[in-house]
């Protein structure tokens, strides 16, 4: 199952870049930030993550920009996107028909990493990204994942893994280890689910918008 790249040209070394969502609803998203948070701020929250993340995905070379998305897109989405709807079922599924949809190698990644950035990216996206490696895995410090890479994107390699576990990741990585896949890492990032994990994430990344918009509704919440 091992990906032929000795052969790509550098067009076809290009890869598509996904990005899988949730529209930021007050009382959808980031409902763990609830308290201290209200609902609307814990959205603005989910909002600023999903802004920094589309930033970096713009600042990196792409055969194409996708964002999978539940719900719609709104002014928080700058140009240089594709939009799809996520599919239905559980999100092995949606993680899934993502990777199902794309022509040649895929990284997705999510909107939960704040503080992902162009360094940190490179590793896969780079020209080199496809050489003597089939499959890209970003650990998350909770046990899941924040990036997933496919030379040669295949639904199986995602159906059926149990998901949001705090084994997730491990059963992930297995899984693409058990196909025979060449695979390597990137670093271990921190999901924002938590007042204590947004506080540590915009900590690492200051000058982000997810770190100016906690600060704005820190300094409010403390009012």
């Amino acid at each position: 199952m091992r990906a032929d790249t000795g052969s790509r040209s550098a067009h076809e070394d290009r890869t598509t870049l996904l990005i899988i969502a949730k529209e930021p609803v007050p009382g959808r998203v980031k409902t763990r930030l609830t308290p201290p948070y209200t609902p609307a701020e814990a959205a603005s929250l989910a909002e600023a993550c999903l802004a920094d993340t589309l930033h970096a995905a713009l600042a990196m070379p792409a055969r194409r920009r996708v964002l999978v998305l539940d719900g719609h897109p709104g002014p928080w989405l700058p140009p240089g996107f594709d939009v799809v709807p996520q599919c239905d079922g559980g999100l092995d599924e949606r993680l899934a028909a993502a990777f199902a949809a794309c022509r040649g190698a895929a990284l997705l990644i999510g909107m939960d990493t704040p503080q992902v950035a162009p360094a940190l990216l490179a590793p896969a996206l780079g020209p080199n990204g496809w050489h003597d490696c089939d499959a890209w895995f970003g650990p998350a410090a909770d046990g899941g994942f924040w990036a997933l890479g496919l030379a040669q994107p295949d639904p199986g390699l995602l159906r059926g893994v149990p998901m949001s576990t705090a084994t997730t990741g491990a059963a992930q990585r297995r899984r693409l280890t058990d196909a025979g896949l060449r695979v390597r890492d990137l670093p271990m990032l921190r999901d924002v689910d938590t007042a204590e994990d947004a506080a540590r994430v915009a900590a690492d990344v200051p000058g982000g918008q997810f770190a100016r918009t906690l600060a704005r509704l820190s300094r409010t919440t403390a009012r």
